[in-house]
């Protein structure tokens, strides 16, 4: 029995509970469909002017999305507060509910609400007369609407931003607004900003001096308003016209239409008043039921303290009063202070958020615009250093040979110029990164001295090494940025001594196990560096003078680019110059020791002499590109080589091409009509994976070389590219595939 009732009282509270529960999911339900019948409610009073009614519906919705942690209603309320605070005259706790949206908003990802928000952040920052504020909080709105894909939205901000420029008297900026407003409205037929904006615009057009195209948009704008009683627009219609004929001459219909704007304006105030009044007295009416309770229950408690306590206890009881009255006090000096501390912050917290939007936007923009200059600057040079190399080994004139070897010497300054660009972009957005590997620092220095002792014997420059004794060989560290460090300072040494000496040094100044801080110094008796300059030498494109610019060439990018990377290998950089005498470039960089039963890695092996060992008579290679010269010259450069080719010029023509024949070798260009060479590689591969396919393009930018892997590119021939490393490529596919003589 007693088993019996133990198993009842379990079924009861399950059931119990499974009640409960579809009871909590029913209440949060049915909570929800109160804060939607609130917030309709809200509309409906605000419709009718009666925005105190209004502002109490949205206070319970609010009070309810709260409790069920509704966020994204919050943020919508929030959002219409502001908007109804802003009408009945509370700019203050406007700002201060539209700042809680906003913050509800982003942090919910719920950009078309939180563009809504910026919309009447921007109208608020526009009655204030913060013409600059209101426009970023609209262009903010904009971008959002435009990423979210509402375009009807659209033209309020757009009405919003003509309105500034009108106040601004920026007629052309506008107009351009007030038009995009209108095509938007009447494609969506939204009457009310539609009469708006022929309005508006209309004051453009009497301010241009146009005064038949202004009376036509008002009366327009009129009508449309009319039509639909906006009675708000009627009003702003009447004043426009008004003002339109009285700067026409026309007094008497001036004199017309200010009456019925003056009419009409009563009408709305008195409205306006009877609802404010109506609020006001509602409030009074709270007071005074307050006060009556106050003073009943004074009452009460004065009777029922009749006793010998009495004098004591209303002593007591003044006290406490005054107490509390001067707490009182404080708390509301207090909040006062901590609302408009808030209202700052929200500002400037907004204000950072938009200056940040605005400053990646730059960045992506700079970005785009590099690879699109670079590559548009790399593919016409690509004919100008090919066309130069093939004049050259045509055998010209003699008097033509200076000619055609100058014009070499400005292409590869051209494509110094641009790399260097690309360098200074890459460490100015974080785009280097470290590659460390094992490698022979001694050695390393050696080759950079041996590459660069032709341009010092051209100076009758000497050039000496000296390497620390007893300092190890063998370090792990990137052995490329290192290169480029060294080769930047010692062609700038070379570049600013004639007929003098040039020392670089490399030794230990601290140790800890294997880790070794290391100086490098590069030391020249030239020209030298004044004190003023000296200051400036690591900034972008600063050289020593416009004098030394014009007689020593360059484009003030190394020191620059030199600084970024030793900055990168967390390392510093400092020099010491006399004028006249010369100048030293110190930099420390720390480097880690290698093992020293590990061997450096070895170079790489010039293959352009090995071409020969190949069997090159059925070898076919396909180009793909649309430009008609350098389509020329690769195959001219193939040609030479002995090497078949056959030329096609987009990328559809490639993949039928491949399909019918077989290639050895596909020379693929990116940009092209129709599809890209990206799209036709990655075609090409769902039917043949074996196939050395090369991206022959003048794209480098980093950021776009995880393309090419997932595409299926097998390497990258960068244009304008060097004879010896084009070869070396197709010698090591072509060797790959067995094809020996």
């Amino acid at each position: 029995m007693t088993l019996f009732k133990y198993q009842i009282f379990i079924f009861l509270v399950c059931f119990c509970s499974l009640i409960s529960a579809q009871e909590g999911v029913e209440d949060r339900d049915m909570l929800s469909l109160r804060i939607q019948n609130y917030t309709d409610q809200a509309k409906l009073s605000s419709d009718r002017g009666d925005y105190y009614n209004a502002k109490e519906n949205l206070q319970k919705a609010l009070d309810i999305a709260k409790k069920i942690d509704d966020k994204k209603n919050q943020g919508i309320i929030h959002t219409k507060l502001g908007k109804l605070q802003y009408l009945i005259d509370e700019p203050e706790a406007a700002i201060l509910s539209l700042s809680k949206a906003i913050q509800i908003q982003r942090n919910n990802n719920d950009y078309g609400n939180l563009a809504i928000s910026y919309n009447i952040k921007g109208v608020i920052h526009s009655y204030r007369g913060e013409y600059s504020d209101a426009l970023d909080y609209f262009n903010s709105a904009k971008t959002r609407f435009q990423e979210e894909d509402l375009e009807e939205y659209i033209s309020e901000v757009t009405l919003n931003e003509g309105k500034v420029y009108l106040a601004q008297k920026e007629y052309q900026k506008a107009k351009e607004q007030l038009e995009k407003t209108i095509i938007i409205a009447k494609k969506h037929n939204q009457n009310r900003r539609l009469s708006s904006a022929l309005i508006q615009i209309a004051k453009v057009s009497s301010a241009l001096d146009n005064s038949a195209l202004a009376l036509s948009q008002a009366e327009e704008g009129l009508e449309i308003a009319s039509n639909f009683n906006i009675e708000e627009n009627i009003n702003e219609a009447y004043l426009t016209l008004s003002d339109i004929h009285e700067k026409n001459g026309d007094y008497k219909n001036s004199f017309l239409y200010v009456k019925k704007h003056i009419s009409i304006t009563d009408s709305l105030l008195n409205i306006k008043r009877e609802n404010l009044a109506q609020g006001k007295n509602v409030q009074y009416l709270n007071e005074y039921k307050d006060a009556e309770n106050a003073q009943l229950q004074a009452q009460i408690e004065e009777v029922s303290a009749e006793s010998n306590f009495t004098r004591i206890t209303t002593i007591l009881s003044i006290a406490l009063i005054t107490i509390l009255s001067l707490l009182t006090l404080s708390l509301y000096k207090n909040n006062n202070i901590r609302l408009k501390t808030n209202n700052m912050l929200h500002k400037k917290n907004d204000e950072l958020i938009v200056a940040k939007e605005k400053a990646e936007l730059a960045s992506r923009t700079k970005a785009n615009f590099l690879s699109t200059v670079t590559h548009e600057l790399r593919t016409p040079l690509y004919a100008v250093t090919g066309l130069t190399n093939m004049l050259l080994d045509e055998n010209p004139k003699d008097h033509q040979i200076a000619h055609l070897k100058s014009l070499k010497f400005s292409g590869d300054y051209l494509l110094t110029f641009i790399n260097d660009i690309l360098q200074i972009n890459k460490i100015e957005a974080n785009k280097v990164e470290l590659d460390p590997e094992e490698f022979n620092l001694k050695t390393k220095i050696e080759n950079v001295v041996s590459a660069l002792g032709n341009s010092a014997n051209e100076n009758e420059t000497k050039i000496h090494f000296e390497y620390e004794d007893g300092l190890p060989e063998s370090f792990y560290g990137d052995q490329l940025k290192i290169s480029q460090i060294l080769i930047n300072l010692l062609g700038n040494a070379i570049k600013f001594t004639k007929d003098g000496n040039i020392w670089v040094r490399a030794y230990k100044i601290d140790q800890k196990e294997k880790m070794y801080t290391l100086r490098f110094e590069i030391e020249d008796n030239g020209i030298g560096i004044t004190k003023e300059k000296q200051e400036h030498m690591f900034d972008s494109f600063s050289q020593g003078s416009v004098q030394i610019n014009r007689k020593y060439g360059g484009t003030g990018l190394g020191l620059s680019i030199v600084k970024g990377l030793i900055q990168i290998l967390k390392g510093k950089i400092y020099l010491k110059s006399d004028l006249g005498k010369g100048t030293t470039f110190f930099f420390e960089i720390p480097l880690e020791k290698a093992e020293d039963n590990q061997k450096p890695k070895t170079v790489v092996i010039d293959n352009s002499d090995k071409m020969k060992d190949l069997d090159l008579s059925n070898i076919k290679i396909l180009i793909v590109e649309d430009n008609k010269i350098n389509q020329m010259i690769t195959k001219k450069i193939l040609t030479k080589m002995d090497l078949s080719c056959d030329i096609v010029d987009n990328g559809e023509d490639a993949v039928e091409k491949v399909k019918s024949t077989p290639y050895n070798v596909v020379l693929m260009d990116i940009h092209m009509p129709g599809i890209s060479g990206l799209e036709a590689t990655k075609i090409i591969r769902t039917f043949d994976k074996e196939l050395t396919i090369f991206a022959l393009t003048a794209v480098t930018l980093e950021d776009k070389m995880h393309e090419f892997d997932e595409a299926g590119f097998d390497d990258i021939i960068p244009k304008p590219f060097k004879q010896e490393e084009f070869v070396n490529k197709l010698y090591n596919a072509l060797s790959n595939k067995n094809v020996t003589a």
